[in-house]
Formats: C-alpha cells, structure tokens, sequence
C-alpha cells in the first residue's frame, strides 16, 4: 500500500471511531495538504495555509507565555470544534469535531492516529 493510501485509511479509521467527527486532514508544517477527508467545496489549499498559521501563532503563544512546546490546538466555536495536534516532526493532524462532540473520545482518536501518522511519514 502507498503512503497516500495508508494515510487516506488512517483519516478513514479516524473518522469511524465515533461520530463526533466531521473532517479530517494531514497538513505539513509548512502548510501543505497531504491527505484528507473534507466537505465537498472545501478549500483545500485555504485550510492547510490557515491551519499552517494558527499552529505558528499557537507555538509563538506557547513560548512567551511560557508553556513550552505545544501538541495541540484547541478552537471553540458555535458550529462546533477546530482541534490541530502534533503528527510526526513535521506534520499535523487537523480535525473537525461536532458542537454535541464528546471529546475525550475526539482527543483520544486523534492521538492514536497522530502517532500512526507519525509512523507512516517517517518510513522513507
């Protein structure tokens, strides 16, 4: 199986494991789409600049207030969640979460395919 292909199934996976999720997708550090699984007229391109530009925001945030290097993101909002988290060194996980979401169990199946990620984009 290519890489796109098992990084398309673990999106796949993490979806499945509740219904809490509404989106997800792969984003380099430097904001580039590797893979996703996103609502049909999304900007792909626009989703992994921003998502690229909150986590440089929320890592300048992180170490001015002193709280260290970050793993993740949180965003609030009345339609529902934004959660970005580490993925490997050099990429991150960007999920969509429902308002109703329960979210030890969002936190949870996102840290379990960050690290499946992680494992994926470090096989040369």
């Amino acid at each position: 199986m290519s890489k796109p292909e098992e990084l398309n199934n673990i999106l796949i996976k993490l979806q499945s494991s509740t219904t809490d999720f509404e989106a997800s997708a792969i984003i380099s550090e430097d904001g580039l789409m590797i893979a996703n699984i996103l609502p049909q007229g999304t900007e792909e391109t626009q989703v992994a600049a921003m998502s690229a530009a909150i986590l440089n925001m929320g890592a300048k945030a992180a170490e001015e207030l002193k709280r260290g290097k970050i793993n993740q993101l949180f965003i609030k909002g009345e339609n529902g969640y934004v959660v970005i988290t580490e993925a490997g060194p050099h990429s991150v996980l960007l999920a969509l979460a429902r308002p109703e979401a329960k979210l030890g169990l969002v936190f949870l199946g996102m840290s379990r395919a960050s690290e499946e990620i992680a494992k994926v984009l470090s096989v040369l």
